[in-house]
């Protein structure tokens, strides 16, 4: 299956190696995604774990603690990265 991925906030949006798009197997959960996000970002670098996580507008909660979420084909996963300044 395939997953549309969008992260902003901090940048990230901006690294060529987080991909617009996941391919997982039949059956992969949100966690799957995230770790398969994680893997492709350089070493030493993560997403911060305060990030909002949303699955095709449902909002499940931050990268550190959120709901479980089976994926289905076409899903969007958005990460939103905390912004600091004012």
């Amino acid at each position: 299956m395939k997953i549309r991925v969008i992260i902003s906030g901090r940048n990230y949006d901006a690294l060529p190696m987080i991909p617009q798009e996941l391919s997982l197997a039949d059956g992969a959960s949100v966690d799957d995604a995230l770790a398969s996000l994680a893997a492709a970002l350089p070493e030493g670098k993560r997403l911060p774990e305060s990030c909002l996580l949303v699955v095709s507008a449902a909002h499940l909660g931050t990268l550190r603690e959120h709901l479980p979420q089976a994926l289905k084909d076409g899903d969007e996963l958005v990460l939103i990265a905390p912004v600091a300044g004012g």
